[in-house]
């Protein structure tokens, strides 16, 4: 295939170094509006060449839209009005229910698979990509009864081909849950983050003293704000539903300690440890 991929940072660098990997592709066509990293993609050889938006989507026989979901609602519908019969376009984004409404009526939604790779890490950019990012993880399609069936086979051959494990939600289940386990991991990675800088003011102290539990705990908190803002905006009730049950917990956590409750305190840990039935 030749394929495009439109944003070419974590995710699309990391797509495309793997469809190569795997042979997949003959040609690999990049478009990014930050001239700083398409140059950079071409030196890592994340793409084969940079091209204008309406020049590469033409030429592609698959589409990638890897770009911050707010801009994703914007790119997509201009996407999909230039794709012909036999193209197919994905996204790769963190939210659905905004992208898909914001393409539900259009005449060439079949040629779209809306699918999340749920895969990724605390850093940006071209020089973050890897090959491997995605392989062993799971892969969410949404919506797919709204899809062409050869749209959706063509995307269940190439993630399998990563290889990926495929999970099948629709947009508003989806948006529910990675709000429920992803989003939630975030912004409470970016609070802790907030909170050990305002108590501990010398950073040497910080990095002195920081173990594996901290360090493990607040990578996330050096994740992009122009990826996670957007996130938060399109997803906003779902995270604050989840993060009123997490600040009820701590609220509970703090009321045990405070009154010196440690067989309380003991119980809710060992509640807590049942995620290692999950989470080996």
């Amino acid at each position: 295939m030749t394929v495009t991929i439109i944003g070419l940072g974590l995710i699309g660098g990391s797509l495309a170094l793997n469809l190569r990997k795997h042979g997949l592709v003959q040609r690999l066509i990049g478009v990014e509006q930050s001239s700083a990293h398409a140059r950079r993609a071409l030196e890592l050889g994340l793409v084969d060449e940079i091209d204008d938006l309406s020049s590469a989507v033409r030429r592609a026989d698959l589409i990638v839209v890897a770009v911050p979901v707010d801009a994703m609602v914007a790119v997509l519908p201009p996407v999909l009005d230039a794709v012909a019969a036999h193209q197919v376009v994905i996204d790769v984004g963190s939210t659905k229910q905004a992208l898909l409404a914001a393409v539900a009526g259009h005449p060439n939604r079949g040629r779209f698979v809306a699918v999340h790779p749920m895969a990724g890490t605390e850093h940006s950019g071209p020089e973050a990509a890897f090959a491997e990012l995605f392989e062993g993880k799971v892969v969410v399609l949404c919506d797919t009864a709204n899809s062409d069936p050869d749209a959706v086979q063509l995307v269940e051959k190439l993630f399998q081909t990563v290889p990926m494990r495929l999970l099948y939600l629709d947009g508003a289940d989806h948006d529910l849950h990675t709000a429920y386990v992803s989003h939630i991991s975030h912004i409470t990675s970016f609070a802790l983050a907030l909170t050990v800088l305002e108590k501990e003011k010398e950073e040497q102290r910080i990095f002195d003293l920081a173990s594996g539990g901290f360090e493990s705990t607040v990578r996330l908190a050096k994740s992009a704000p122009a990826t996670w803002v957007p996130i938060f905006r399109q997803n906003r009730l779902n995270v604050l539903d989840v993060l009123d049950e997490h600040l009820h917990q701590l609220q509970h956590l703090r009321e045990l300690l405070a009154r010196e409750d440690y067989v309380g305190l003991t119980e809710q840990i060992q509640q807590a440890n049942h995620i290692r039935k999950i989470l080996p």
